[in-house]
């Protein structure tokens, strides 16, 4: 056998644990309760060989909310020591302990909606919603947004703000062309953030939406649809209707609601027809016909007088 299997075959076997140390329960035991409370510290569960004449010993751990936790006390000697000395204590779950979920950052645990009045949210530096807007600091003049004249006055304790002269800013420039564009600022909504929002906004008021399913038509050509600016305003729009589901919410030109302007137009009153006149004079009809000329048969002789005389 090679100098190397043999090294591998050691490195691999497991410890014997030493006699002594694996005696030394009572010098655990004691090690435990003075880091916890006496009390706490259960019985003696078992004894681990971490090394040569290192050994941990397992005690059963009593405190409340700790189910299946366990202390470890570690203790060894040195070569050729009769004394065992305490190493470390520590508290640690077994297989079967109650743990606490895994630890979450706050900005994967932040939901829409959590923010209160007075929070801050702050941004991180690679932030992939963003991206580096152009503010003309690192441009010489004329395309500095600073002239070197401001950034004097800025840099001398007892300026004040309102004498500070304003740098002036050409039509045409790059500054005024970034003025116009909004981007001149220190970051700017990037592709990814534009697209995330987008999908955002097209699930929560999209054409896939049950509302949008049944409304009679498309928010396109709702009369309460305000454009938007940019390119979103091919796809995008701001509700006005006050009644409707989303007002003042970004929503698709797909969307669309039982709100829609051309939804329900009141109809028209029915206008009657004008009568129609067959004649210009007026028919005169007898209340009674005359004897003998109408369809009534006459009556018998002595009738009349017989109902006159009851």
């Amino acid at each position: 056998m090679s100098a190397a299997t043999t090294t591998r075959s050691r490195t691999a076997r497991t410890p014997v644990p030493d006699r002594l140390c694996a005696e030394a329960v009572d010098l655990a035991r004691a090690a435990a309760e003075e880091a916890a409370a006496p009390g706490v510290v259960g019985e003696h569960i078992g004894v681990v060989s971490e090394g040569d004449r290192v050994v941990t010993h397992y005690f059963e751990a009593k405190e409340p909310g700790y189910r299946g936790w366990r202390w470890a006390v570690t203790v060894a000697r040195a070569s050729r020591a009769k004394n065992v000395t305490l190493d470390e204590t520590v508290l640690l779950p077994g297989d079967d302990a109650l743990l606490a979920p895994e630890w979450v950052p706050w900005s994967e645990r932040l939901r829409p909606g959590d923010m209160g009045p007075g929070d801050l949210l702050p941004t991180e530096a690679e932030d992939l919603r963003l991206e580096p807007g152009w503010t003309g600091e690192d441009e010489p003049p004329p395309n500095s947004a600073v002239s070197p004249e401001l950034a004097e006055l800025a840099d001398s304790e007892d300026a004040e703000l309102t004498d500070r002269p304003v740098a002036a800013i050409s039509r045409g420039s790059i500054a005024a062309v970034a003025d116009e564009l909004g981007t001149r600022r220190a970051r700017v909504l990037s592709r990814y953030g534009l697209h995330a929002a987008a999908d955002r906004w097209d699930e929560e008021f999209g054409p896939r939406t049950p509302m949008a399913q049944a409304a009679p038509a498309t928010c396109v050509s709702c009369a309460f649809l305000i454009p938007m600016a940019g390119s979103l305003k091919q796809a995008f729009g701001v509700c006005a209707n006050e009644f409707g589901p989303a007002d003042g919410h970004v929503v698709s030109l797909a969307y669309g609601c039982g709100g829609h302007s051309e939804a329900a137009v009141m109809p028209k009153p029915v206008r009657p027809a004008d009568h129609a006149l067959d004649t210009m004079r007026v028919d005169a009809y007898a209340l009674r016909p005359e004897r003998g000329e109408g369809s009534v048969p006459a009556e018998p002789d002595g009738a009349s007088e017989d109902l006159g005389h009851s």
